[in-house]
């Protein structure tokens, strides 16, 4: 049976209320007798209930944050970001993987609402903001994160991945790469929508350019592995001379099917480029080229903002502006597109 305060009290022959002053106000209370209590706590083994008094207090000290799949080292990145953040307001940080599902990311929404988290950090899988406009009109702030706010009514934390898009694309045909294929999906993510839109603007800029699109039905090692398949099972002529990928997963899994078997030679005959330079696109076979981001700079960013969102609600503060933190890419070229 857990020991409870009247336990701690009894045994330290003082009041329930003192017992809760050394918990959480030690400083007015005479040192004996927070030795006192304290040698009470210890010798009962008594585990202070701090999630119950949390939620007394009408919010908990803890943080959802809902990524799309938290295989991605892209996103454990943003979640150490965060937890960094957080870590300095003593709070902590409870991670959902929605896995490219809005059936799972639903579920994490309710979730989190019933343990009357302290906010929500979510890169949402689709545009439904009036789902979260209603988790935030009961109590709940939130903050969109590698992901813009299409109608600016959340504060939010991104990369401008069309400039990310057209980094990577540019650099394909400053190589003097001409057949570019693009790997990634689904498009109704918003992020691959725009790396695919600033390929298509790079491509656009250049007259003997075409860009072919590959699709996927999500950003995995193993869609990857399928899309170079399909590609290396093309005559020569019919194959494109550069990739462009939507995320390093992607990009590892069409260098694992371009290079199987003795294929297709990378960069030589195909260059090769991802997307979010996660720590093993630099460790592949043939070192990948990638567009980074600042991940951990992202999650630190997106906790900053939560609390800023929600100490404006807890004001009830009318005239609170909601901030859109958006970082620029960085083209990082390794062996994969040189020459």
């Amino acid at each position: 049976m857990a020991v409870s305060v009247k336990d701690v009290a009894l045994a330290a022959s003082v009041s329930v209320g003192t017992v809760s002053n050394v918990l959480n106000r030690p400083e007015i209370v005479s040192p004996a007798t927070v030795e006192r209590v304290q040698a009470a706590i210890e010798r009962l083994g008594f585990v202070r209930n701090d999630a119950a008094r949390q939620l007394r207090a009408g919010r908990s000290r803890s943080i959802g944050l809902v990524v799309l799949d938290v295989r991605n080292p892209f996103f454990t990145d943003v979640a150490r970001g965060a937890e960094d953040r957080a870590a300095e307001e003593h709070m902590t940080v409870l991670l959902g993987n929605s896995d490219e599902n809005t059936t799972r990311e639903g579920a994490y929404l309710d979730l989190f609402e019933e343990q009357r988290v302290h906010g929500v950090l979510i890169s949402p899988l689709t545009d439904d903001m009036p789902r979260l406009a209603r988790l935030r009109e009961r109590g709940t702030p939130v903050v969109l994160v590698d992901r813009e706010s299409p109608d600016r009514a959340f504060s939010s934390v991104a990369v401008d991945d069309v400039v990310g898009g057209e980094l990577a694309v540019s650099h394909l045909l400053e190589s003097g790469r001409r057949r570019i294929a693009f790997v990634g999906g689904p498009e109704g993510l918003q992020q691959v929508a725009d790396r695919l839109e600033g390929a298509r603007r790079a491509v656009a800029k250049v007259a003997d350019a075409a860009l072919e699109v590959v699709s996927t039905e999500s950003l995995t090692v193993l869609e990857g592995r399928a899309a170079g398949e399909s590609l290396r099972e093309r005559e020569a002529f019919d194959r494109p001379d550069a990739i462009f990928a939507a995320n390093d997963l992607l990009a590892m899994g069409v260098l694992q099917a371009l290079t199987m078997q003795g294929g297709v030679r990378v960069p030589d005959e195909i260059a090769l480029i991802g997307y979010d330079d996660i720590d093993f696109a630099a460790a592949a076979v043939v070192p990948l080229s990638s567009i980074r981001q600042p991940a951990t700079l992202i999650g630190y960013t997106a906790v900053d903002l939560l609390l800023k969102e929600a100490a404006a609600a807890a004001s009830g503060a009318d005239d609170h502006v909601h901030e859109h933190v958006v970082f620029q890419p960085e083209l990082v070229v390794r062996a994969s597109t040189r020459a």
